[in-house]
């Protein structure tokens, strides 16, 4: 697939070790391993191949592939969220941790918590202390991937609508082309959205 390329993909992603199925787009894999969300619309993800906002082990194997073929292949650690860190692994008094967060009632073993910005699980409670784990949860992971590529959006105006569609989250615009010349119909969302 070549980089700058508009694509829908629908995937699967597993620990390669556990098989236990972490994220999925299609609504039947996730009900078949019970992990299906009420109120989830499940759909492909769609992404510009080669910009970044996937793992590079995923990046890497994108621009090898083909539409509408199967793929299933593993990325180690390296290529996906890194090695886990030791030091990423940091301990606090519990009167340094209630301080640090935002609801203190709220904090519970293998629970997310935010301190100065970073999100880490609390991993225990001992002698008065706690210790937080700061590594991304997939960090030290070997993952296996199943995907296919099952749209490449080619059309110019389709483009333009699908990179704002994903950016904003919404849908309803409309673009026409005239020349080089570019129209886009906002939706009426737009107008009332402060983001």
């Amino acid at each position: 697939m070549e980089s700058g390329s508009i694509v829908h993909i629908d995937y699967d992603l597993y620990n390669a070790d556990t098989e236990d199925l972490i994220e999925t787009t299609r609504q039947h894999v996730a009900e078949e391993h019970e992990k299906a969300e009420p109120g989830r619309t499940y759909s492909p993800l769609v992404t510009v191949v080669g910009d970044g906002r996937l793992i590079a082990g995923f990046e890497a194997h994108l621009l090898e592939a083909k539409a509408d073929e199967d793929y299933k292949f593993d990325i180690p650690p390296s290529e996906a969220y890194g090695e886990r860190d030791p030091s990423a692994i940091e301990v606090m008094s519990l009167q340094q941790l209630s301080r640090a967060v935002s609801d203190p009632e709220s904090l519970q073993i293998g629970g997310m918590v935010e301190i100065g910005g970073r999100n880490g699980i609390l991993k225990s409670f001992r002698s008065g202390r706690a210790s937080i784990d700061f590594n991304h949860a997939l960090a030290g992971v070997t993952l296996r991937y199943q995907y296919r590529i099952t749209k490449v959006v080619s059309d110019r105006a389709e483009k333009v609508t699908t990179l704002l569609e994903t950016n904003t989250g919404r849908d309803g615009f409309e673009c026409a082309f005239e020349g080089d010349d570019l129209t886009i119909t906002l939706p009426e969302f737009v107008s009332y959205d402060q983001n």
